[in-house]
């Protein structure tokens, strides 16, 4: 049976020395960075989200690409925030520091911060925790699906 305790993420250094503000401030500009990419491949994935999150909705997904290098750090700090279930990043940074720091952790695994570990994908939370509760592992919920960290 796996451990289903959180892995270590000490060595990274988005670890979990941060508060939680700090993490999604500094994994916001990373994600920044991204969206202004020439890259269709890093700046797609990203620019996705923002139209998800309907932070613009007057524009097209074609548009945003266009429009990509006026993208501000504060648009990806919302983007976040609505993803994490806030109205606007001012109510999210008062509030996140409070919250669980495996709130984060689905940002954590798209920098890859749980490394070597094994990782079980499941289409849908309730399959992972049936899963779970037979073989271990620590679940992540991303989106509508789970990942089991194999610790």
């Amino acid at each position: 049976m796996w451990s289903t305790s959180p892995p270590e993420l000490s060595h990274h250094p988005l670890g979990l020395s941060l508060t939680n503000s700090e993490f999604l401030r500094r994994y916001a500009r990373r994600l920044l960075r991204d969206a202004r990419s020439q890259e269709a491949s890093k700046a797609m994935p990203v620019l996705r989200r923002i139209a998800a999150a309907r932070l613009v909705p007057e524009l097209r997904l074609t548009d945003l690409y266009a429009s990509r290098t006026t993208l501000q750090l504060k648009h990806l700090l919302h983007m976040l925030a609505r993803e994490l279930g806030f109205p606007v990043w001012e109510v999210c940074k008062k509030q996140i520091d409070g919250c669980d720091p495996a709130l984060l952790d689905r940002y954590r695994l798209e920098l890859g911060m749980f490394g070597d570990y094994e990782k079980n994908w499941f289409a849908d939370t309730d399959t992972a925790c049936a899963w779970q509760c037979s073989h271990g592992g620590y679940l992540i919920r991303y989106g509508e699906q789970a990942v089991a960290i194999l610790v």
